[in-house]
């Protein structure tokens, strides 16, 4: 299995991150990258190539434009009044207050994000564009007739919707894949999202269309961020109603629930009949993460990716989150090893 993956994410580098009530290191970091590319080189899982560049035109496919500048000069607004630190927002738009984009970089920052745990550094843009273009390589490759590509993405980017960004998230990865799928020939896409956390901002990009299928298991929002999405009930808006699928599970979830939440999430997309399946592929179920609470273990991975194979679809796999750093590479490497052998 071919691999696609850039030295860039190096230049997203935040020092801290708000969570639990403290200001931490992120458990977003680039020593994730070192360890899953450790894991492919030793396991000789195949070839691993730079991407090309794509230009921001298919990244403006997903994302509005003005969300795409203000990513690009966030951090230069923030420098000319914060200095040169790493810009996090302050202040969000609630309920009860009107949606209208401040001039202030501190108001700007809110408008365009809903957390305080993913930090924009100075060079973090490179990193941004580096990962959507590693992701829309392997979109290529899918097209051109390659079954499976791994694009090693970071920043990840399941929580980032065509206008906010958070959960370490910026620009929608898979989203973007899929709409470039779909831009070169594919009739229909179906995203498979197995991370631990819901991904939210590819559902509310998706929701209202029948074109792009969203199957999502994930921790329960009514303990687990980002909260605020992923109910049983939501299931798309006019057009897309019937094309979105959430499974959400509790603390404590291990493979004999989440197995037989997968084998549900495998019908939904089989029914559908996708031309191409993209799996964002979160190893965060991991019994040791440490920011989540399922039980899954190492060799459960290797069963997710046996089972996702009985599809027999061409599948581009998506990295996102997954913070039990010294065995994310085992987890992720079962995962392609377990599909790739059963292909």
């Amino acid at each position: 299995m071919q691999t696609i993956y850039s030295d860039d994410h190096y230049k997203h580098q935040g020092k801290y991150e708000l969570i639990n009530g403290e200001f931490l290191p992120p458990f977003e970091n680039v020593k994730r990258m070192e360890i899953i590319l450790e894991h492919v080189k030793k396991t000789n899982l195949g070839e691993i190539t730079p991407p090309k560049d794509f230009g921001l035109d298919p990244i403006k496919r997903i994302h509005s434009g003005r969300y795409v500048n203000f990513l690009q000069t966030a951090h230069d607004e923030w420098r000319k009044t914060r200095g040169d630190h790493d810009a996090l927002p302050l202040i969000w738009p609630n309920r009860g207050l009107r949606m209208i984009e401040p001039e202030s970089i501190d108001g700007k920052l809110g408008y365009y994000s809903y957390d305080a745990g993913t930090p924009i550094t100075k060079t973090s843009w490179g990193a941004m564009v580096a990962s959507a273009n590693v992701a829309l390589t392997g979109a290529e490759h899918i097209m051109q007739g390659t079954k499976t590509i791994f694009s090693l993405c970071r920043p990840p980017g399941h929580h980032a919707d065509a206008e906010h960004f958070g959960g370490y998230c910026f620009f929608n990865n898979a989203a973007i894949a899929a709409q470039y799928l779909l831009d070169k020939g594919a009739s229909n896409v179906a995203i498979l999202d197995v991370d631990y956390h819901h991904g939210n901002g590819t559902q509310s990009i998706f929701y209202d269309r029948d074109d792009v299928l969203f199957v999502s298991l994930h921790g329960h929002p009514h303990q687990e961020y980002p909260h605020f999405l992923g109910y049983e009930d939501e299931h798309g808006a006019g057009k897309g109603e019937g094309y979105t699928f959430n499974y959400p599970m509790p603390f404590g979830t291990a493979w004999d629930v989440f197995g037989g939440a997968l084998d549900a999430g495998i019908k939904n997309v089989r029914d559908y009949k996708p031309d191409v399946l993209v799996v964002s592929l979160g190893v965060d179920t991991y019994e040791k993460d440490p920011i989540s609470h399922f039980k899954l273990k190492h060799e459960d991975f290797t069963a997710m990716g046996k089972i996702m194979a009985g599809l027999k679809l061409p599948t581009l796999f998506v990295m996102e989150g997954g913070y039990a750093v010294e065995e994310i590479g085992v987890n992720v490497v079962n995962t392609l090893t377990g599909f790739e052998e059963n292909t």
